[in-house]
């Protein structure tokens, strides 16, 4: 078997609020729609996220999101007025720190520290 890609699942319930959450926190509309209460974002050539509703699973999704900088990624979070929770991690290898969206699903985003320095 052979995959190209991977796309998480975000499972929402007020699936018009949190697609106007989603935007903020990524900075743009979602890439596509390609059917009703399901959205997708292409962050990169190898994945993405969609955001789905699905009132049975709401609310208990997790998904971590690697980025290049976790200090630009909480300056433009904090310019959208998303709090985020504390700064964690392990010196020189990872920084992580997560935002939960209003219906308890958590997004972390984390930097890979390894070979930067």
């Amino acid at each position: 078997m052979a995959i190209d890609s991977v796309l998480a699942g975000i499972a929402v319930n007020d699936f018009a609020s949190a697609l106007t959450w989603y935007e903020r926190l990524l900075g743009r509309p979602a890439d596509a729609a390609p059917m009703e209460g399901l959205a997708e974002w292409h962050l990169s050539e190898y994945g993405g996220i969609q955001l789905i509703y699905d009132e049975d699973r709401a609310g208990s999704s997790y998904v971590t999101l690697v980025v290049t900088s976790l200090d630009d990624q909480l300056a433009a979070l904090k310019a959208e007025g998303i709090p985020v929770g504390p700064t964690q991690g392990t010196p020189g290898l990872v920084k992580a720190a997560t935002a939960t969206d209003p219906e308890g699903n958590r997004v972390t985003f984390a930097e890979d520290l390894a070979g930067k320095n």
